[in-house]
């Protein structure tokens, strides 16, 4: 379960955001849940992706140790 205490996280293979696209499969900081219901995601400054909640995981940190 994501918490608020969680901001970088991944997303689970062949997510799409709201409108149906693919996203890349990197590093997102999650912003926030927004009262629709979709988690909104930031890789950078300029690109967010609206996404399904279910659809994040967390940073596997046993990998970059």
């Amino acid at each position: 379960m994501i918490t608020s205490d969680i901001y970088n996280i991944e997303v689970k293979p062949d997510t799409r955001n709201h409108k149906g696209f693919f996203v890349r499969d990197t590093l997102y900081t999650l912003v926030g849940i927004e009262q629709s219901g979709w988690a909104l995601i930031c890789q950078d400054k300029t690109t967010c992706h609206y996404v399904d909640p279910d659809c994040l995981q967390e940073v596997d940190t046993a990998l970059s140790e």
